[in-house]
């Protein structure tokens, strides 16, 4: 009969971590990555366009309005401390904050969600109708995939943690966080693009 050895010991080390030791993580981080790769090539082929283009936008169309697109970049930035403030609770197994964080994410994400879909009536223009027209509706609607991603995965998390709020799920919460953070930044210039191009380009 053969004996059993024991090669190592491995009860004392952590059943939840946090970070690259998490191997979610490096899931995250490389979908951020690809994303904003493909963001950044939205934004080289909008200046493409733009330089060789004689007007733009093209004559009859109005410039970008700018007051739904402004009130949805403030409400963004706003929410960047609650997102930080949620990872932090969720890194130190805070469960009550933790989930008032997430509550409050979520309603961050639906609401910005739905105020992205109205910025595409903002851009005065249609997908087909130019160059112009295409690039601006390409940009936000990839943009506002990476909105949705986050929307369903905020929503989901919330019902999670609080129909079976076991630690295994805490860094998905402190990953979401991170991945909204990335959502608003990324959309920071692109912003500026797309609304103040056509101004200042």
């Amino acid at each position: 009969m053969r004996r059993e050895r024991i090669v190592a010991d491995v009860s004392a080390l952590p059943t939840v971590v946090f970070g690259m030791r998490n191997i979610v993580s490096w899931g995250t981080t490389g979908f951020m990555l690809i994303e904003g790769f493909s963001l950044a090539l939205c934004a080289v082929t909008y200046v493409y366009l733009r330089k060789n283009s004689i007007v733009w936008p093209p004559h009859g169309t109005q410039l970008p309005q700018l007051l739904v697109p402004t009130i949805n970049m403030a409400i963004m930035i706003l929410s960047l401390p609650l997102a930080l403030w949620t990872k932090r609770r969720a890194e130190r197994m805070d469960t009550g904050p933790m989930r008032i964080g997430l509550i409050l994410s979520a309603i961050v994400a639906v609401v910005t969600f739905g105020i992205r879909l109205a910025e595409f009536a903002s851009l005065h223009t249609q997908w087909n109708s130019s160059a112009y027209g295409s690039i601006a509706w390409t940009i936000l609607g990839f943009h506002a995939t990476l909105m949705l991603i986050d929307m369903y995965d905020t929503i989901g998390l919330t019902a999670i943690i609080f129909l079976r709020p076991e630690s295994k799920w805490y860094p998905e919460v402190a990953d979401n966080a991170v991945y909204w953070v990335f959502t608003v930044l990324s959309w920071l210039p692109l912003y500026f693009l797309v609304y103040f191009g056509p101004r200042w380009l």
